[in-house]
């Protein structure tokens, strides 16, 4: 190479290194007259912003200026505007004293959009007379008229298509599937029909239990609601679904419909089950003001034999608590899908205020009325030897003075839930109505009839707050209320009923020799609670509240709380720590609360 040829190729060199060392450099991009939701919409769209913070050849900065407009006008059809006026400007930031850093300016005036003019939505086939296909279809967005709004199209599109499958419509099919838009016009025309093809039925079901059968075949069919030959339908397999989760036999439930072996129009269902661990072990340690230090020991039997029978034994012990719990449960399909259940508890309660033992016998059968309600029937035998430590003087060597009885009664209790989320609330309604008697004379010591009804109400406040309202009313029809035992009084006081005050601090009470005062219950309770909660993270919220309320045999004393508490949304679920005042001359200035688990 000549010398003059070298010199010419290392000042090419260095001038294109000097252009990279001065490469452009966009430094923001700016987005004016737009709503919220399409400038999000634009932004993601436009290459601009992808490479913003970096460096550019000048000559790539030209071509994505000048691609940001048609970037633009495309990121905005999804909202009906198909012919917005767009300017792009780049200017100098001045950053530095430097002119190789810019701001992109993109201002939109997104004009007319185009409106939807003509459609032409239908079903042919069998279902075109399908009720709940036609309500799809005259629920289909955009109308006539409305903007032509890509998501609501799509998303109309969508539930009509799945719907057909969802109600066994397999073969189904578009004929037609064609948006037209003149722009000159601003109109958009629609045009979508379906063939539904033939409505598949239900076909033949196979449970199958993997690696091991635990569950004799009768059981699982039992909870085969429908006839073979009926007409197909998701929900027939989801409540399905449901029932063998509420079961808790199996780990993994898999439901696969096979619509391509259909035989005489009936689709088969595959029902591949894996079974749960058998044994469930568990153990804890509490801690109670009034029940003292104590622990929790727990077996639970998810299925004793292939009849699907549950058995559960728990033990909770604390110093001045003790309960001993077994339950034996029989699966139940008669009317509604439920439970036999037979169980045994005894109790020992031993505190400075109350000598309490009792043992109860309840057999029962609860079942689940709709999605939302659940009843439970149920026939109680309960023995119960008490003495309260205030009445009967200093606690000398002179045995109590026990109060015995003897009730045997039915009871009826009803359960409703209506909730978003069952352990963390947003919108939600739930409630419980109990009702139970006996009559003197037959099992029972003395005449009575009780009804209890709880509810709590939970609804959202913007994004990071709710609000909780939670009320309880209890009345017992009885003259003899001296001759029932503490376990079926009302008290009122403590977390979950009346904060600020101690558990079973408010109602009746009678002053003891040591100049406390006991609790003794009442005939009736009413309480009511107001409380807000918001959270400033993910995790971590506050809450304050009013609490108020009594527990009385005629004339109510009312007793209001006041406090506040904080949130953890924990992995176990929410916990909640609160600090709580009485208004009304309660027994301590403050109260402290901890509580763990979920809401409903």
């Amino acid at each position: 190479m000549r010398p003059r040829s070298c010199f010419a190729a290392a000042a090419l060199i260095l001038a294109s290194g000097g252009g990279l060392a001065h490469a452009a450099e966009v430094t923001a991009v700016r987005i004016h007259g737009l709503d919220e939701t399409m400038e999000d919409n634009v932004r993601v769209s436009l290459s601009l912003v992808r490479t913003q913070g970096r460096e550019l050849s000048w000559r790539r900065l030209g071509y994505l200026v000048r691609e940001a407009e048609e970037e633009t006008r495309e990121a905005l059809e999804p909202f009906g505007y198909y012919s917005p006026e767009i300017q792009v400007k780049r200017t100098a930031s001045g950053d530095g004293g430097r002119s190789d850093r810019f701001v992109v300016d993109i201002t939109v005036a997104p004009g007319e959009p185009v409106r939807v003019r003509h459609t032409d939505i239908a079903i042919e086939g069998e279902g075109s007379d399908d009720y709940y296909l036609q309500q799809d279809l005259a629920a289909f967005l955009p109308r006539q008229g409305d903007v032509f709004e890509h998501l609501l199209y799509e998303a109309s599109k969508t539930r009509i298509s799945r719907r057909l499958g969802v109600r066994g419509y397999f073969d189904a099919d578009f004929i037609s599937r064609r948006v037209e838009v003149t722009r000159a016009d601003q109109a958009a025309d629609i045009e979508l029909v379906w063939d539904s093809g033939t409505r598949y039925d239900m076909g033949p079901i196979n449970f199958e239990q993997t690696p091991e059968a635990i569950i004799r075949q009768s059981l699982l069919d039992k909870l085969v609601y429908w006839e073979q030959g009926s007409y197909y339908h998701q929900g027939k397999l989801d409540r399905l679904r449901d029932s063998l989760t509420r079961l808790d036999y199996f780990a993994a439930i898999d439901i696969q419909p096979r619509p391509e072996d259909a035989v005489d129009n009936e689709v088969p269902i595959d029902v591949v089950l894996t079974p749960a661990k058998r044994s469930i072990y568990s153990t804890g340690l509490s801690y109670g003001t009034d029940s003292g230090a104590g622990v929790r020991l727990g077996l639970e039997r998810r299925y004793v034999n292939s009849r699907g029978h549950k058995a559960l034994a728990q033990l909770d012990y604390a110093q001045r608590r003790k309960t001993l719990t077994a339950q034996y449960r029989i699966p139940a399909f008669a009317w509604v899908d439920g439970w036999y259940t037979f169980s045994a508890q005894a109790a020992d309660e031993q505190s400075d205020w109350l000598d309490n033992r009792r043992v109860e016998f309840v057999a029962s059968r609860n079942g689940r009325i709709n999605e939302h309600l659940t009843a439970t029937a149920s026939l109680h035998a309960l023995r119960e030897r008490w003495s309260y430590v205030a009445v009967n003087g200093d606690g000398g060597p002179e045995p109590p003075d026990y109060r015995y009885a003897t009730y045997t009664f039915p009871s009826l209790r009803a359960e409703y839930v209506d909730a978003d989320d069952l352990v963390y609330p947003r919108d939600g309604l739930a409630g419980t109505l109990m009702v139970r008697g006996g009559i003197e004379g037959v099992g029972t010591d003395a005449s009575f009839g009780q009804a209890r009804a709880t509810a709590s109400w939970f609804r959202g406040v913007g994004g990071d707050n709710r609000l909780i309202v939670r009320g309880e009313l209890g009345h017992t029809f009885t003259n003899q209320l001296v001759a029932m035992p503490p376990s079926l009084r009302f008290f009122a006081g403590g977390d979950r009923s009346i904060r600020g005050y101690a558990w079973r601090e408010v109602g009746p009470r009678h002053e003891g020799p040591d100049g406390k005062l006991y609790a003794l219950g009442a005939k009736n309770v009413a309480t009511a609670s107001v409380e807000f909660e918001r959270y400033f993270t993910e995790q971590w919220g506050a809450a304050v509240f009013v609490d108020s309320g009594s527990a009385f045999d005629s004339t109510p004393d009312w007793r209001t709380g006041v406090g506040a508490g904080v949130r953890w949304r924990s992995p176990v679920g929410p916990v909640r720590l609160d600090v709580a005042h009485g208004l009304d001359d309660p027994d301590s200035s403050f109260q402290l609360y901890l509580s763990v688990g979920a809401d409903l």
